[in-house]
Parts: C-alpha cells; structure tokens; sequence
C-alpha cells in the first residue's frame, strides 16, 4: 500500500542543497563539496543531549509521502568513544517533537553482530529515543543495513499514516519497518538530523508530498 501511494504524490523540486536552505538547530551548518559533490555539512554542537541537533528545511511541510537523500555520517573530531556517526531524517517536526529514521554507520561492519543488528533505528522525540524503545521492544525499532562511515549512502523513507518504511542503497525491499509510528499523524517539517559527535553531510534530496 505504501509503494501504491507514491504514484498519486506530488513531487517537490530538489531543496535542502545549501545551507541558506536550512534553519540550524545546536549545529553548525555549511556549504561543501564532499566527495565529488555539492552537499551542505552538519556538525553536531557539543554538550547537546541526543535529539537535539538536527536542520529544518525552510518552507517544506511534509505529513506522507516519501523522503529521498544521499547522506554521510561518521564521528566528528571531538566524537566520544560511544559516537556512531549517527544521521538520518526528522518528520512530522512541530513545536519541537517529530518522528525520525537514523543510521549507526560505524555499526554496519563491525566485528560484532550485536552492534551490526543496531546498524538502523527509528525513534520519536522526545519521549521515544533508542533506550526506551530498546528496553520495552527489543529487535522492534532497529535493524541491520550493510554501511560504511562516511560514505555516501542512498536513504529513502516511505510515510503513510502510521507507517514508515526505509530503504537504503536504492534497495528494492525495506530494512526496517515501523508500523506504530508513536505521534499523531499531522503535518510538519521535515529536517536533516545529526545525533552527538557527528559529522554529517546531505545532497540531492528529494521529497514527494501527497494524502
């Protein structure tokens, strides 16, 4: 039903290319070009608690459809030990709570399953971050995706009500299914998302919009 969905969207032009297209919130955000391409980049300002460093895209108001990007995370100069490039995409942003999908990049060829099966993550601010959800529903909310830090990876999540399913490096299947998004279905920003410690870089998003 999600896929069936995409066809009847509406299809923004590509936004979120500079950082003149972006309102930082606790990261500092520029332009760059990054491995071969035009991106902006995104670090994470120290000290912030977890879900909050992210950049909303100015003028985008998104409540189903699909989002589209090439991104890169890995852990920024200052990165703790436990940092794991963490970067991924917010929606449904209002008055500061919204529903996101993270990648762990430096899980995704770790040499321990463990770490490997915790390569993907959905979560929803505040109240739903990855400790609680880990806690009550173990294996639920993460999953395993082949990744690498700091390489460019293909991420498109597919909304639809209470639904959210991601895919990753132009996959024909999903790797993590969400069927109990937390919010109330209701439309609102949508933004680049950046966890502690990391240095992130996003291009060629694409978003389609649609009921």
């Amino acid at each position: 039903m999600l896929r069936l969905l995409v066809i009847f969207l509406t299809a923004f032009p590509l936004t979120g290319q500079r950082a003149a297209d972006l309102t930082p919130h606790n990261v500092e955000i520029s332009d760059t070009t990054y491995r071969g391409k035009s991106a902006v980049r995104l670090l994470a300002k120290p000290g912030v608690a977890n879900g909050e460093s992210y950049a909303v895209l100015n003028s985008i108001v998104f409540e189903n459809g699909s989002l589209e990007v090439d991104l890169s995370g890995q852990p920024g100069p200052a990165a703790s030990a436990t940092a794991r490039g963490f970067v991924g995409l917010a929606f449904r942003l209002v008055d500061g709570g919204y529903e996101y999908v993270y990648l762990r990049p430096t899980n995704g060829r770790a040499d321990d399953q463990v770490r490997r099966n915790h390569s993907t993550q959905y979560g929803a601010h505040p109240g739903y971050d990855f400790d609680r959800l880990r806690k009550e529903s173990p294996e639920k909310y993460e999953s395993y995706v082949d990744l690498e830090p700091g390489v460019w990876t293909r991420v498109r999540i597919e909304v639809a009500g209470s639904k959210a399913r991601l895919y990753v490096h132009g996959a024909s299947q999903p790797c993590l299914l969400v069927n109990d998004l937390k919010f109330p279905v209701r439309p609102g920003a949508v933004a680049f998302w950046v966890g502690p410690g990391t240095e992130a870089h996003f291009t060629n998003l694409q978003i389609k919009t649609g009921n």
